[in-house]
């Protein structure tokens, strides 16, 4: 027995790996990997980047390249036409004149908008702040699918500890079966053994569901399908040296939701540029080439053919609008200011985050130590409980009280050890450093 329960320390320290029945392995980096490639959220946010590139390449376009237009219009009219010559007494009559308008015409024109400048700067930032928030999204489910893994390799290592829980219930039942038996103890004591064991066996089912709603969870985030059989690898590996100087350091310069709203504090600021230039002169160039041919069989003209070029620029100014573009104005200098105040609010709230999650963070570091401490010794007390009951030296409810001790301190040590790894995931969120070192450019793939 202490042998077996010396065996749990072990796995719970130096995390052997757990095989399965059907499946393959699968540990956190191909899961993030894989969850990245399926994920059908990041695929989406990934086309709104490139819609967004497209949008830079339209709009310098549209706003820098002049338009060029061919036209083209040919009418008929067929009429009957009496006509009357002041040099002639007798009217002249046509039935059935034809006249012809044949008219080609190419025009190209050119407006040239002040604001524009500040227009295109704005597209250039949006695209940024698309692209940010596809990195968002990606940091986020790589998180999520962090936390889901780990979640599940906790349920596995709590399903261990209930195994080796029930173990000891059947060791008891085993030793009470056998007393009453040889009538050295009553019926009572047995029983009592028996309805532990059951309670145990039921605590073992129940977290055995709890291990297929975690698996069910983890392939969710993956785009898999409820039933994909994997197995993980028993592993909870925690980074003791996280220090808070430093996460603050690389939140302020990679915290991507924070530059999410660095960028849209440039565009509000862009965006007030734009109005205020709105009262800077317009300046128009345009140009055609018209060929123009009108031919009839009444009248005195018969043929007339035109063609030919002509140009022109024109400059124009807002002088009075009804003080629309005042209230404009004053509007994008309120969205400016609301953006400041956002970035600094924003500020607020990531320190705070982090603060919080460091905090946790360190409390779950000092209590892992207290818990492993309380774990060994909970194992020994264990031991020498089950030893003494096989002797007869102690009661069932001593001996019970031991192993609910032991359940609890296992419990205690792996929730500490899974907290400190789900505020490491967090903390590393936070900062904008979840991603694998060295595999970065490979998430960024998948937002072209």
């Amino acid at each position: 027995m202490k042998n077996s329960l010396l065996t749990i320390a072990l796995i719970l320290w130096a995390m052997a790996t757990l095989h399965a029945q059907e499946g393959e392995s699968m540990d956190l980096e191909k899961a993030v990997l894989l969850g990245l490639e399926r994920n059908y959220g990041l695929k989406i946010a990934a086309n709104n980047v490139v819609m967004a590139e497209r949008d830079i390449k339209i709009g310098v376009g549209s706003f820098f390249m002049p338009t060029l237009t061919g036209n083209f219009a040919n009418t008929f009219n067929k009429e009957d036409v009496k006509q009357q010559f002041a040099n002639s007494p007798e009217p002249n009559e046509i039935p059935g004149a034809r006249t012809e308008n044949e008219n080609y015409s190419l025009v190209g024109f050119y407006g040239f908008r002040p604001e524009t400048v500040f227009s295109i700067q704005i597209l250039g930032k949006l695209a940024e702040v698309s692209e940010l928030q596809a990195k968002v999204m990606v940091e986020n489910t790589v998180a999520a699918i962090s936390s889901a893994y780990y979640r599940m390799v906790l349920e596995l290592q709590r399903h261990r500890v209930l195994e080796t829980t029930l173990e000891l219930s059947q060791a008891r039942l085993d030793i009470a079966r056998a007393r009453y038996e040889l009538g050295g103890a009553g019926r009572s004591d047995f029983l009592t053994a028996q309805v532990d064991y059951n309670t145990d066996l039921s605590l073992l089912v129940n977290q055995e569901l709890n291990i297929k709603n975690a698996k069910i969870n983890l392939n969710e985030l993956l785009a898999l399908g409820p039933d994909q059989e994997f197995f993980v690898n028993d592993t909870i590996i925690v980074d003791k040296n996280l220090l808070l100087a430093d996460l603050l350091e690389n939140a302020y310069l990679n915290n991507k939701q924070y530059l999410v709203t660095q960028r849209q504090e440039n565009i509000a600021f862009l965006a007030l540029r734009e109005t205020q230039a709105q009262r800077l002169p317009l300046v128009n160039l345009n140009a055609s080439y018209n060929k123009n041919t009108f031919t009839s069989q009444a009248g005195f003209l018969l043929l007339n053919q035109r063609q030919g070029y002509n140009y022109g620029v024109t400059v124009s100014l807002n002088i009075f609008n009804g003080f629309t573009l005042n209230r404009r104005i004053q509007n994008a200098k309120v969205e400016k200011l609301n953006a400041d105040l956002a970035v600094k609010d924003l500020e607020i709230l990531m320190i705070s985050d982090i603060q919080r999650a460091y905090n946790t963070y360190n409390t779950n570091i000092q209590l892992l130590d207290i818990e492993y401490a309380n774990y060994k010794v909970a194992i020994e007390n264990a031991d020498i409980a089950l030893e003494r009951f096989r002797l007869g030296i102690s009661d069932y409810l001593q001996f019970r009280d031991a192993q609910i001790n032991l359940l609890t301190a296992e419990n205690r040590l792996i929730t500490a050890l899974f907290n400190i790894k789900e505020m490491e995931i967090e903390l590393m969120r936070l900062s904008g450093r979840i991603f694998f070192q060295g595999n970065e450019e490979r998430f960024a793939l998948t937002l072209k």
